[in-house]
């Protein structure tokens, strides 16, 4: 059984939280949070048994923690990532890994010179929807991958640092570009990099709120000739938009996770329905098992599993600094107006 101790008590380790209930082999045992009042109320959900600690470094010296969950903010990984290490711990970061390249390198740096197992926490990868269609692709089906258009829309973040663009390092790019990005890498091949990028972004509707961009597109040139197009928005209401259109020399596919066989019209609020739904009467459209249909659970099970066995995940922190190298790329092209050039990673 492997003990994990999670870092962060807010939405996302909550979600988080919640998708390790699936993982048989592994059990929460320790949590923190910046806030008392978050980890108080964590501690008293249902069913749950965990013991809460005051600093992050005391989890991550906690005797029975084996494996340790980054769920904080952005500014905030690279100084998690060195407690867990430096107690020798293995370590899970949720996405973006880093602010900029330049951070995510510092953080992979210190996981290597500490020899510690270390997953990068993007879910997209691992949704039942796109984990089907890469099946289909790496089969075969649709023959060379050739193009891929990737969308990513709701009407913002929950916790209201997201909005702190200096702080976070981003605005919509940084918070959801970091998704698409990996998903046409996890498409086209991994040994075929990205290369160039153009890129454009605004604050279309949020100014009041941020002065990072709330809407942007890039595109996104890999080595072998292929173009991916990933789309962010924070000004798209009703819920979350999520779909992929991947087109072959032999096929297309297309994915959209925020489709749900449930749908229909309510006149009375009964609670909660789905990530940013915007409303709570009138149309609605509820996805049953969320962190199962966004992928939390499976990739929450792959992670431990392949640490159990002392097995490198599907992805690393080598993804997430490949990540933050693209996405740097585009914040430069957005300023430059041109195509900019993606750093080695």
């Amino acid at each position: 059984m492997i003990g994990v101790g999670l870092l962060g008590a807010g939405f996302i380790g909550e979600t988080y939280a919640e998708a390790l209930d699936d993982v048989r082999d592994a059990r929460l045992v320790a949590h923190y949070s910046r806030s008392p009042e978050r980890a108080a109320a964590f501690a008293a959900r249902p069913g749950r048994n965990t013991r809460p600690h005051e600093t992050m470094a005391a989890l991550c010296t906690d005797p029975d923690v084996d494996l340790i969950v980054i769920a904080l903010p952005n500014e905030v990984h690279l100084e998690a990532v060195r407690l867990a290490a430096a107690a020798g711990k293995g370590v899970i970061c949720t996405k973006p890994l880093a602010r900029t390249g330049p951070e995510a390198a510092e953080i992979l740096r210190v996981v290597t010179e500490a020899g510690v197992w270390h997953g990068y926490a993007e879910s997209a990868v691992f949704s039942p929807n796109l984990a089907k269609a890469h099946e289909i692709v790496a089969a075969g089906g649709i023959g060379d991958v050739l193009w891929m258009r990737a969308r990513e829309g709701h009407s913002g973040p929950h916790a209201p640092h997201f909005w702190d663009a200096e702080t976070a390092g981003g605005g919509a790019l940084l918070d959801m570009g970091c998704h698409t990005v990996e998903s046409a890498r996890h498409f086209f091949g991994k040994d075929n990099p990205i290369v160039e990028v153009f890129a454009w972004g605004a604050t279309l509707a949020h100014a009041d709120k941020t002065t990072g961009e709330d809407t942007s597109i890039a595109l996104l040139k890999f080595a072998g000739g292929q173009v991916a197009s990933i789309e962010s928005s924070w000004v798209e209401k009703g819920g979350m938009q999520l779909r992929h259109e991947i087109v072959g020399s032999g096929g297309r596919l297309v994915t959209d996770t925020a489709s749900t066989p449930v749908w229909g019209f309510i006149t009375k609020p009964v609670g909660y329905l789905v990530e940013k739904s915007d409303a709570d009467t009138g149309w609605v459209y509820p996805v049953p098992e969320e962190t199962r249909a966004y992928g939390f659970s499976q990739q929450m099970r792959h992670f431990v599993e392949r640490f159990a066995a002392g097995e490198e995940p599907l992805e690393t922190f080598h993804d997430g600094l490949a990540v933050n190298t693209v996405i740097d790329a585009c914040y430069r092209s957005m300023a430059s107006g041109k195509w900019e050039t993606v750093a080695t990673s």
